[in-house]
């Protein structure tokens, strides 16, 4: 069953965001406001992606990864549909990757993997599962929901020379720290595009698990701003792996109809 949020709240947020980067600079921002806009910043209507993953272990050997994928953000403005699809190497190809997301409820997830010739569905609970063996978490995919979180600012500092936010972010209970496999978040949000430049992930006994960092950051749609960046790296600090993803290619603004985003689009090879 959904648990009911405010999405009518998050709409009138939307509104806000609108107004872009330069109302952040007018008035004072609270961390959950803050937090909010570097929500809807990465809200893009519609997206193509073609990236390269690298998987670097604690040796430094490296495997490589190619992957498409086709995003689309539903009519409430609110949640994003993202499907995803690997082409290298011959042990990974084919596999698939479908998101829903659902502003008044959990997330649909499916993985479709060839050997099984099947989709599965994933819970709430899988979320802080390995994504498709990398260091990201299924959950670490698209930004978690704002208000699952209680946000504080600690303080304003520089990342890679960008002045930014440092916003401490804790779950609301335990169903979302333990879903999510975190016990808090450290995120630094640039305080130009509002996207976030650093995040510091905790495991549940409160020791630093994992950091992401996002560079070189691109303005996809100017009226709203949205922006996308275009390099990510997470590094595991418990296992001294890694692995970066590099956006070779970004069409923004093309078809995306709803019939792509369903099981028997992952499950195509």
């Amino acid at each position: 069953m959904r648990r009911p949020v405010l999405a009518a709240a998050l709409l009138g947020v939307s509104t806000l965001v609108a107004l872009g980067p330069q109302t952040a600079h007018s008035a004072e921002l609270s961390a959950h406001d803050i937090m909010e806009k570097n929500f809807f910043v990465s809200k893009i209507k519609s997206m193509k992606t073609e990236s390269t993953m690298v998987l670097i272990n604690d040796k430094g050997q490296q495997r490589e990864r190619k992957n498409s994928t086709l995003l689309k953000l539903q009519a409430n403005g609110i949640d994003s549909k993202l499907l995803v699809k690997f082409s290298t190497p011959a042990d990974i190809k084919g596999t698939g990757f479908l998101q829903v997301e659902h502003s008044d409820g959990d997330d649909d997830l499916w993985i479709y993997l060839p050997a099984l010739k099947k989709s599965r569905r994933l819970v709430a609970n899988n979320k802080k599962d390995s994504f498709v063996g990398t260091d990201f978490s299924y959950g670490d995919i698209s930004l978690p929901k704002v208000d699952l979180y209680r946000h504080a600012l600690l303080r304003s500092e520089a990342v890679d020379q960008h002045d930014s936010y440092v916003i401490e972010s804790v779950p609301i209970n335990d169903t979302v720290k333990s879903n999510s496999g975190y016990s808090k978040k450290i995120t630094w949000v640039r305080k130009d595009s509002l996207l976030e430049a650093k995040v510091e992930y905790y495991d549940l006994s409160g020791r630093l698990l994992k950091t992401q960092l996002t560079t070189d950051h691109k303005l996809v749609e100017p009226n709203p701003p949205r922006w996308f960046p275009l390099y990510r790296e997470m590094t595991n600090h418990q296992t001294g792996h890694k692995t970066i993803i590099r956006f070779d290619k970004i069409e923004p603004d093309v078809p995306a109809p709803d019939e792509q985003f369903t099981t028997r689009t992952i499950e195509r090879e």
